[in-house]
């Protein structure tokens, strides 16, 4: 386990701990992690079984389709998992469909903080007496179903750990990203000029910073306003 306090750490509660860190050893987590700017633990939830055959689901009561995670295993995982775990206020995210939609400002907001730990259901998820017990965090990447949380953990920890300090290389970047201003991003366009018999608007190479900047606006309304209404309908209610 991570002894350093300090340093912002995933704990990933999961049944198949070989999907870590995956594509989280690359790029920007990838080097940051290396760096020991952030740290990655992962529990595999079957150890937790108190049975021979490692089995951590069952039936559900009242019938239907599926297998669901059982409270008294995920419980006794949890109690491990929160020995290392320095400050008890460090958030227990579970991520499910039905959770609340995982945006920028809460990425920002866990980054700011001391480290997240992740429980990755499987089957039809987790007996609710486990999440109402340990007063989980309910979150969803979006309206679709995956086979189990590990590929939205990645999501989540990858969206987290970019916005960490000395990950990203331009705070810029930061600023002007998609949905940092409430807006989706404006187009954007290197050399060659043409291609294809496309050019790059004549604005973006004039040199006025002023107009580069008010095109950039006017794009990122426009997109915002036909691509995602939901968001324009926000924005434009916060601009008046």
């Amino acid at each position: 386990m991570n002894n350093n306090s300090k340093l912002w750490t995933a704990r990933v509660l999961t049944l198949f701990p070989e999907m870590f860190p995956g594509p989280l050893a690359h790029s920007l987590a990838g080097k940051a992690l290396e760096q020991g700017i952030w740290a990655l633990e992962t529990f595999d939830i079957r150890s937790f079984a108190k049975n021979s055959h490692q089995v951590v689901d069952d039936t559900p009561f009242g019938g239907g389709a599926g297998m669901v995670m059982r409270a008294d295993v995920i419980d006794r995982a949890l109690n491990y998992v929160s020995k290392s775990v320095p400050n008890k206020n460090i958030p227990i995210l579970y991520l499910t469909p039905r959770g609340s939609p995982l945006t920028q400002a809460k990425v920002r907001d866990l980054s700011g903080g001391q480290g997240i730990v992740v429980v990755c259901g499987r089957y039809e998820g987790i007996d609710e007496r486990a999440v109402d017990v340990w007063n989980m965090e309910e979150v969803s990447l979006g309206d679709y179903i995956l086979s189990g949380g590990e590929p939205a953990a990645i999501s989540l920890i990858d969206a987290s750990v970019r916005l960490l300090p000395g990950v990203m290389g331009s705070n810029l970047s930061k600023i002007e990203e998609t949905f940092e201003k409430g807006l989706l991003e404006y187009p954007q366009y290197t050399r060659p000029r043409t291609w294809r018999e496309r050019t790059v608007p004549d604005v973006l190479v004039s040199g006025h910073h002023e107009k580069v900047r008010a095109w950039r606006q006017n794009e990122s309304e426009r997109l915002t306003r036909k691509r995602r209404p939901d968001l324009w309908d926000l924005y434009a209610a916060g601009r008046n």
